[in-house]
């Protein structure tokens, strides 16, 4: 098997994925999404999913996840993470639609890929202006240690 198939066959593929809110709507960027999100993502190792590196911007959300063989699939996680957020959101009261119809998803090959993407997504909030420095965007962080 040519050595970069090794990573998209992998039977613990890690996943780097976006989700967007519905029109783009600057919405997700609060302390009660950045809570629902951390709270999800520490009850998804009972799925067998890791929950990783994340930045939850205004608009849009960018996280790495880890499945195994025995996990739940990335579309029924992924279902159940924008329902989660969707039932903070409305008890803020956000009406719906909450977010865009699917996601992005791609699988990492490589933790050389891994460090690339999050150093990339983790200065999404300076290169919007909302901040000088990533270290002071308050909805970023780090879920699971993910296995490289």
């Amino acid at each position: 098997m040519p050595r970069r198939l090794r990573w998209l066959f992998t039977e613990h593929p890690i996943y780097f994925i976006t989700a967007c809110s519905y029109n783009r709507r600057r919405i997700l960027s609060q302390p009660a999404v950045r809570d629902a999100f951390i709270q999800f993502g520490l009850r998804a190792c009972e799925h067998r999913v890791w929950v990783g590196h994340y930045v939850i911007m205004p608009d849009h959300i960018h996280l790495f996840a880890g499945f195994g063989p025995e996990s739940i699939t990335v579309s029924a996680w992924m279902k159940s993470l924008k329902n989660a957020i969707s039932k903070t959101l409305r008890n803020a009261t956000f009406h719906g639609p909450h977010w865009q119809k699917g996601f992005f998803d791609h699988v990492i090959r490589s933790q050389e890929s891994y460090e690339q993407k999050w150093l990339y997504v983790r200065n999404n909030p300076v290169r919007a202006g909302l901040v000088q420095s990533a270290e002071d965007w308050p909805y970023a962080g780090q879920i699971c240690e993910l296995p490289f």
